[in-house]
């Protein structure tokens, strides 16, 4: 040693392999090193040195893993490491003292350090040094502290002085503590006791004892305390705590337990059971106090309990009993294999928590007798707590000395009662539990105080908000474990994913919440699971509705033994077949529903048929058929099967019979199929024709060469494809009509025209059938064939149908058949192009053929070379010429050609002008229609003139309803002139019809206008005189007559009248029946019927083309075709003799006319130039 050595320790270095007995010795080297020697390595000793500030090494202390706390002269506390990797460095470093330190100690027990330096002593946590636990200042001793040391258990330090004294410390109370529902007690110090209800926030009760106390136990009213044989009860009154008493036992208390009224003490494998104040009480003498077990039974009591009705203790032997306080008797017993320990009864006693000899720990359930063993239970645990909180009934924790572990027992799931570990949370040092209330866990520290601490398994009471996803899962799977469905519901609020929401409605199907259940799957839009669980919460039998929940959950091995388990075990069988289980389904039916064997087996059958496995198919196929006439349906159905099934089998005449005999079509139909692929030809043939199905039977018959019984089905099949497969048959054969026949009833036209013309001879009937199927295909064979027979004008008339237009124009060239050629090309192809008609008028035209050179050319709207053609023809009766002329001048809309046209229709080329109407004509097709309308007024005057009235009305009909439909302004003239020829029209129809008013009145109107009627003045005014004489307008007929006296008319007379009108010259009668009188449509204003000017609104008025007279308005209608005003009534009238409207001569039934309301749009003044 380079120094004195001193304060030699053995101990154990800190290494990675673990040395077994103290292998290092350690020793200060001159006050001021420390050097540690290792047994096992002697060669390599460690020498560490420390900083000179830090002064000379007053004492040492090794202590956990391996670790040394040094004190140093200068007041510093210092802590290293002796592992090899550590070594050198400081673990914590504090100056505890500001003069000097004098002394250190540690007490393992306690785990806890103290250094003492001046009048000060300060003791720190040896698992957080940082933290000062407790500074201890003595003011007396002012020349300093010396020396201190703990007490092996950590219960007192004691500390000597400079002066000589010796101070004593308790620094550890003895735990001990009690609880009653809500309320604690616990030592404080080692004469009081504190009695506190945190909870429902009561006042603290402070309780002075007269003892230091080896037990504690509290009641709702009551305080107990004791040592050795003796116990003192304190009660708590309004007035403070009051002592009642003191009483002695037969031996000493290990435990005491108090309910309201009555106190239990353990003593030496005995229980008293007594009344804690009988004083001023009823009770009767028996009833103040027992002693367990009774005289003969030969067991010791190991633990109790008491709860407010029951005293229960557990024996040597494994007994469990429970007394009844208020009967004063037993009313239950459990009888364990081992003894029984510890008891920890909940608050209402309902269940039980034991330990027993091998430190296996149950759930005992004393109302049904049931036991439920506790998973993961460490053999180091000391006690167990049950939770306060109401709802959270079945929780319970158990504690050993560095953690808590959550249990939670569930009561009521699908899969019965159990117990689960929800989790763990790590106790702080030397903290015992004292009370559980709502996951918040109440613990009583050495230092007579009271601690809470939050179980790891409860935090979602504390925080959600701020947690992450992944937080959040890990507490929703918390909250079902402890059953706490409101809390988790939030919880899923906040996640929002549909995983959380379906767990937490699992959870609550597994717990048999059915209320909650419906109410998540109603939020998450699950209306099937809505509506099934709907349907089974009125359910009482506990088995049968865990069962349908089972089944929900998809546990169905277990929904089967709930359902055998319930009074409905037939559910079993049901939930089976709906899930197809068909084995398990029929195994059910043979104890439950023996009936139902032959119904699933059929189904059995038919899903082994869809599998492919026919032998157990058909077996239970043949187990299904009933033989009830009831159940017809089901056995068609099994037969059915059975044919099926021998046939696949390879038994196929049992299969075909059965199939026969059945009368289901749709079985033959499925017979034949599995035989027509068995290549079974002829007898899946026999079953498509037994089953109705000709087309199949007939294509099966095809493919196995029967063509007789083809032919015998070949008037009910309607598939063209067999009819054509048979067509192809016959035509090998060399039966051609047969072949025709059928290829017709296969739609094979191209075949049929093929028949007729090659083999049958029958170009009439190839020829009908291409006109009527317009076959391309087909028209070119007719034109072979006519071309054949030197028919040219056939053959290009099918070339043209068949669209080979450029062939049928060659052939047409070749041979001079242009003309009709040119004819089939106008009538009928549809797809002929410019180009064809090109072709064919430059043909006329080389040939000098001007008007079908004309005509062709305009119909590859080539108009100038048209119209040239046109004009270059001859003049003939029809004009035709000139008509096309129009027509491809209307079409160009060219003004050259338009002159071209008007210049030789004026005669300005041969000196000719041409009849008016083709100008006409030749406006209307340029659509200018006000020259038109001038020409057409010409027109008429002129046909007026020649005395070919009705042309000339026709004529300006037709412009008046043309302007009308172009929306143009009608010139007065032409409708003072239709009007009068209109009315000259309606005389011939009035006389004809007996009313010689009417035409006598239509003839003075036109007679009034005699100089448009030339030709006829005479006999006009000749037969105005005498409708007037008939009608009785003597007046008018008198005027009429003296006209036609003047020396220009006299002569022209026809004689058979005229001495009649010489007469009524000679001897004038001037009476005149007066005219009826209508209204104006415009204003009203009563005026002649005949009249057509208003003199009250000077308004043209619009006439009645049945009769002329002018327009009403009650009593309108309209032609349906040329849509001109008539008198609904007159109009009607004239129908039932005339069927054409005398205006546009169109046929019309007097159901057309229609009386029209508003009749507004027929007055419209501008409609005609004023």
């Amino acid at each position: 040693m380079r120094a004195e050595p001193s304060d030699i320790q053995f101990s154990v270095m800190k290494t990675d392999e673990r040395a077994s007995g103290e292998s290092t010795i350690s020793v200060v080297v001159g006050k001021k090193n420390l050097f540690l020697f290792n047994l096992n390595d002697p060669d390599n000793p460690i020498e560490l040195a420390f900083q000179q500030r830090y002064g000379t090494i007053v004492s040492y202390k090794w202590y956990g893993d391996g670790y040394i706390i040094i004190g140093f002269s200068q007041g510093f506390f210092v802590v290293i490491s002796t592992h090899i990797r550590e070594i050198g460095q400081e673990l914590f470093q504090a100056r505890n003292h500001n003069d000097n330190l004098t002394s250190i100690s540690i007490s393992q027990s306690l785990n806890k350090a103290a250094s003492c330096g001046g009048n000060c002593i300060k003791i720190h946590d040896l698992s957080e040094l940082k933290d000062m636990y407790a500074i201890i200042n003595l003011d007396d001793e002012t020349k300093g502290l010396d020396l201190l040391s703990w007490t092996d258990d950590g219960q007192l330090l004691a500390v000597s002085t400079q002066r000589g004294s010796l101070h004593v410390f308790l620094t550890k109370l003895p735990v001990l503590g009690d609880t009653c529902g809500t309320r604690i007690a616990y030592l404080t110090s080692l004469l009081e006791v504190t009695v506190a209800n945190h909870i429902e926030g009561k006042p603290i009760i402070t309780v002075s004892v007269e003892v230091e106390p080896n037990f504690v136990a509290v009641g709702p009213y009551h305080l107990a305390v004791g040592m050795n044989n003796r116990a003192w009860f304190y009660a708590f009154t309004e007035n403070g705590v009051q002592k009642l008493k003191d009483m002695e036992y037969l031996g000493t208390v290990a435990s005491m337990c108090l309910n309201s009224d009555y106190a239990s003490a353990l003593f030496e494998g005995k229980l008293q059971l007594h009344m804690i104040e009988n004083e001023g009480m009823d009770a009767q003498e028996e009833r103040e106090t027992r002693l367990f077990p009774a005289v003969d039974d030969k067991c010791r009591i190991l633990c109790h309990a008491l709860t407010s009705d029951f005293l229960i203790y557990g024996t040597d032997n494994g007994l469990i009993q429970y007394f009844y306080i208020e009967d004063w008797q037993y009313v239950n017993e459990y009888r364990h294999p081992v003894s029984v320990r510890k008891i920890f009864p909940d608050p209402t006693g309902a269940r039980l928590v034991f330990t027993d000899d091998k430190s296996d720990s149950f759930v005992y359930c004393p109302v049904n007798d049931s036991v439920y063993e506790i998973p993961n239970f460490s053999p180091s645990i000391k006690g167990i707590l049950w939770e306060n909180y109401p709802l959270d009934k079945g929780v319970f924790c158990a504690f050993d000395d560095d953690k808590v572990y959550t249990y939670v027992f569930h009561k009521d799931t699908i899969q019965g009662s159990k117990v689960i570990l929800s989790g763990g949370t790590k106790l702080p040092f030397s903290h015992k539990p004292l009370l559980l209330y709502n996951g918040e866990l109440t613990c009583q520290t050495q230092s007579g105080k009271t601690n809470s601490i939050y179980l790891g398994t409860h935090c979602f009471l504390s925080r959600l908000k701020d947690c992450v996803p992944y937080e959040l899962k890990q507490i929703l799977t918390q909250t079902l474990m402890l059953k706490r469905f409101s809390e988790a519901w939030n919880v899923c609020k906040i996640l929002n994913d549909p995983a959380a929401w379906n767990e937490l409605a699992r959870s609550c199907l597994h717990h048999m919440e059915v209320e909650f259940a419906v109410r998540v799957y109603r939020h998450i839009g699950n209306v099937g699971m809505v509506m099934s669980l709907e349907q089974i919460k009125g359910i009482e039998d506990h088995n049968l509705i865990a069962g349908h929940l089972a089944m929900f959950t998809n546990d169905f091995n277990l929904a089967q033994d709930l359902y055998l388990a319930s009074t409905c075990p037939v559910a079993a069988l049901e939930m089976r077949r709906d899930l197809q289980h068909w084995d398990s389904a029929l195994q059910l039916a043979k104890r439950l529903a023996p009936d139902q064997i032959c119904f699933i087996s059929k189904e059995y059958a038919m899903q082994l048929e869809f599998t492919g496995d026919y032998v157990n198919a058909l077996a239970h196929y043949e187990k299904g058929i009933t033989g009830d006439n009831k159940c017809q349906e089901h056995d068609e159905t099994c037969l059915a099967g059975v044919a099926r099934m021998s046939i696949r089998m390879g038994d196929i005449r049992r299969g075909v019979n059965q199939a026969i005999k059945h009368p289901s079509r749709m079985l033959k139909k499925d017979c034949g199929a599995i035989l027509e692929s068995m290549k079974q030809f002829s007898e899946a043939a026999q079953l498509y024709e037994k089953g109705q199905f000709y087309d199949k039977a007939a294509s099966v018959y095809i493919r196995c060469k029967n063509w007789a019984k083809v032919g015998e089905l070949l008037p009910t099949v309607t598939s063209p494809k067999i009819h054509l497969q048979y067509a192809k048959a016959k035509e090998v054969d060399g039966r051609y009509k047969e072949a025709a026949v059928a290829y017709e009833n296969a739609k094979d036209w191209d075949s049929v025209i093929r028949i007729y013309l090659d083999h049958l001879n029958n170009p009439e009937k190839a020829v009908n059938i291409v006109r009527e199927t317009q076959s391309l295909d087909g028209a070119k064979m007719v034109a072979r064939f006519f071309l054949r027979l030197g028919d040219y004008g056939s053959a290009i008339q099918f070339l043209v149908m068949s669209k080979c237009n450029d062939e049928a124009f060659q052939l047409a060239q070749q041979h001079n058949q242009m003309e009709i050629y040119a004819d089939i090309i106008c009538i009928g192809s549809e797809n002929t192009s410019n180009d064809d008609y090109q072709s064919i008028a430059l043909y006329f035209e080389a040939e000098k053929k001007h008007f079908q050179a004309g005509k062709f050319f305009l119909l590859c709207d080539q108009h100038a070379r048209a119209l040239k053609h046109f004009l270059r023809c001859p003049s003939t009766e029809d004009n035709l010429a000139i008509e096309m002329a129009i027509k491809t001048v209307g079409q160009a809309k060219d003004d050259i050609l338009t002159n071209q046209l008007i210049d030789y229709l004026m005669g300005a080329s041969d000196g000719m002008p041409k009849d008016a109407k083709y100008l006409f004509r030749l406006y209307m097709a340029l659509k200018q229609y006000r020259e038109a309308a001038k020409s057409a007024i010409i027109i008429a005057r002129e046909e007026q003139s020649a005395g070919n009235y009705r042309n000339a009305h026709d004529v300006l009909f037709s412009m008046y309803a043309e302007l009308r439909a172009q929306k143009i302004k009608i010139p007065s003239e032409m409708a003072t002139n239709l009007m009068i020829l209109h009315s000259y029209i309606l005389v011939k129809i009035h006389v004809k019809r007996g009313d010689h008013m009417k035409g006598a009145r239509m003839l003075i109107r036109v007679a009034n206008n005699i100089s448009k009627f030339p030709s006829h003045i005479v006999p006009i005014l000749t037969s105005t005189v005498i409708e007037c004489h008939r009608a009785g307008l003597k007046n008018s007929a008198f005027s009429f007559a003296a006209m036609l006296m003047r020396p220009e008319y006299r002569n022209k007379i026809d004689t058979k009248y005229k001495k009649k009108i010489e007469a009524m010259v000679r001897r004038p009668d001037t009476s005149e029946l007066e005219e009826a009188t209508t209204s104006c449509p415009f204003c009203g204003f009563q005026l002649p019927e005949c009249d057509l000017l208003c003199t009250g609104c000077k308004n043209n008025l619009p006439y009645c083309i049945a009769t002329g007279h002018h327009m009403v308005k009650d009593d309108w209608t309209v032609c349906p075709h040329c849509d001109f005003s008539a008198l609904y009534s007159e109009f009607k009238i004239l129908m039932e003799s005339e069927s054409t409207c005398p205006m546009c001569s169109e046929r019309i039934n007097v159901a057309q006319l229609k009386k029209i309301a508003d009749f507004t749009p027929y007055l419209k003044i501008e409609e005609v130039e004023q």
